[in-house]
């Protein structure tokens, strides 16, 4: 049907959604066109002439769909919409489709104006005339015809020409999304066990003697690395109003349960002291929920936000594969962790501002990444929605989990019998106390650094041809100012 996709009204489109197909369902203001008005079907000439330059022809497939594309907002942000294509490395010719637009406006003018002439032709012809004058006005609205013919097919042409090339242009990106791609190396890539070899960092033989498969010994500036990086994690959280605390790293089995675990489970991961009914911990979570264990919480008190430093311990039955080398998987580590209480109707504001903590640190270290929104198989009974942080691990050839953050709801502290007393506007009652009664608050977790992934991802992305490893600046000053690890001397 030519281009009846455009009448004189179209879509109109956000700048954040400058390529979109046409959905009948959807329901979105109208606006005065960028393009053209439609074409009746009479007078679309079954064979296309041109009437742009031999050097611009070509044969344009007719796309199978039309988009209503803001062309006009395209043009007028043509350094921003190429600068996207170029990050999101896209293969879209931003100048091509300005060309192709603004020819098409100038076609549109030229077959305007000899509509309105045609028009005006037939409105004269209505009124009495002379022979000769009717026929030479006949004669003017065939040559009109004819040039409009001619015109709309290439206006035709075009706009079909315009839509192919347009539509390889991806949307906009918000302004939050990191912009990168992962480091290119000139050179072999090693994984992070062969650098740890080299440079003389890990030992993982001797402590599969001493304690098993999945331990490890960090060495020489491994082990500063390690420091460097909790203290590092402490410290910017802490900036953001969280408490520091470090926690027991033995919980009763009660408060792992409540806090939606199971440490008896079949392949649970979680280590049960026998005899006993404690349990090594797998998080900072557990113990750092534990804390307002059957407690009321004033109002006024919330949101509690801590940042919590342990080891942390995890039998990681069932894991197998390439994924289980080195570092990656370990039935021991440090981490740091974040932990929010508070009101039910603030949680989900709260999960944004965790998400946006790790994005903030894991950016500052220069790493590669992406933030996924888990789907329900991969959700642990306690959240409610988690988002996972996934780095890219030259090594490993692809991306691995680094942190994840979720929003619990009130899934743990109904187990915990955590609660607040709202602060009520309503006096109470003559002979009796507060008339707010108590509500469950909300709890939130969220990663600020897995020691051992994020060694995997700062060795693997910043090697060196030599062997050597940078160490991020953000780091240096939790390290004693070193800069670089060097390879040892055999």
């Amino acid at each position: 049907m030519g281009l009846q996709w455009c009448l004189s009204s179209t879509l109109k489109l956000s700048p954040l959604s400058i390529l979109r197909p046409i959905s009948q369902s959807t329901k979105i203001p109208l606006r005065r066109s960028l393009l053209v008005r439609a074409l009746s079907a009479a007078t679309v000439p079954t064979t296309i002439a041109s009437a742009i330059t031999p050097d611009d022809y070509r044969v344009v497939k007719a796309p199978q769909w039309k988009a209503a594309i803001d062309f006009k907002w395209i043009r007028e942000n043509k350094e921003a919409v190429a600068a996207n294509v170029k990050n999101r490395n896209f293969n879209a010719n931003i100048d091509l489709v300005v060309e192709l637009y603004d020819k098409l406006m100038n076609v549109q003018k030229e077959v305007e104006g000899l509509r309105a002439e045609r028009n005006v032709v037939a409105n004269r012809m209505k009124g009495k005339l002379e022979p000769s004058e009717r026929q030479k006005l006949v004669e003017e609205g065939k040559n009109l015809k004819e040039r409009l013919v001619t015109l709309e097919g290439d206006l035709l042409k075009l706009t079909d020409e315009l839509q192919q090339e347009a539509q390889c242009v991806p949307n906009m990106t918000h302004p939050d999304v990191p912009v990168g791609k992962p480091r290119e190396f000139s050179f072999f890539v090693k994984d992070h066990v062969q650098l740890g070899k080299d440079l003389n960092i890990f030992d993982f033989d001797a402590a599969a003697e001493v304690s098993g498969s999945k331990f490890y010994y960090l060495k020489n500036e491994a082990v500063m690395l390690e420091l460097g990086l909790i203290n590092w994690a402490v410290s910017e959280v802490m900036k953001r109003g969280f408490t520091p605390l470090t926690t027991p790293e033995i919980v009763r089995s009660s408060v792992v349960e409540k806090c939606g675990f199971q440490p008896r489970g079949t392949n649970t991961q979680v280590y049960s002291i026998e005899g006993s009914d404690q349990c090594l911990i797998g998080t900072a979570e557990i113990p750092v929920g534990g804390i307002h264990m059957d407690s009321i919480i004033p109002e006024l008190s919330l949101p509690l936000k801590y940042v919590a430093f342990s080891h942390c311990f995890r039998t990681e039955a069932g894991a197998a594969g390439a994924a289980t080398r080195g570092l990656y998987r370990v039935h021991q580590f440090s981490k740091v962790e974040m932990f929010i209480l508070c009101r039910p109707e603030e949680s989900n504001s709260f999960h944004k501002e965790l998400i946006e903590i790790e994005e903030d640190l894991f950016s500052s270290l220069g790493l590669h990444f992406k933030t996924l929104d888990m789907a329900t198989e991969d959700l642990g009974a306690p959240a409610y929605r988690k988002f996972d942080v996934e780095a890219w691990m030259p090594g490993l050839g692809r991306y691995g989990e680094i942190s994840s953050a979720s929003n619990c709801t009130d899934y743990q502290s109904r187990r915990l019998g955590i609660r607040y007393r709202p602060e009520s506007s309503v006096p109470p009652k003559k002979g009796k106390g507060s008339s707010a009664s108590t509500q469950f608050v909300h709890t939130l977790n969220a990663t600020a650094c897995a020691v051992p992934r994020m060694i995997v991802c700062l060795l693997e992305n910043y090697q060196q041809q030599d062997g050597s490893v940078v160490i991020p600046e953000p780091l240096r000053p939790f390290m004693g100012g070193l800069e670089i690890i060097t390879p040892k001397s055999k």
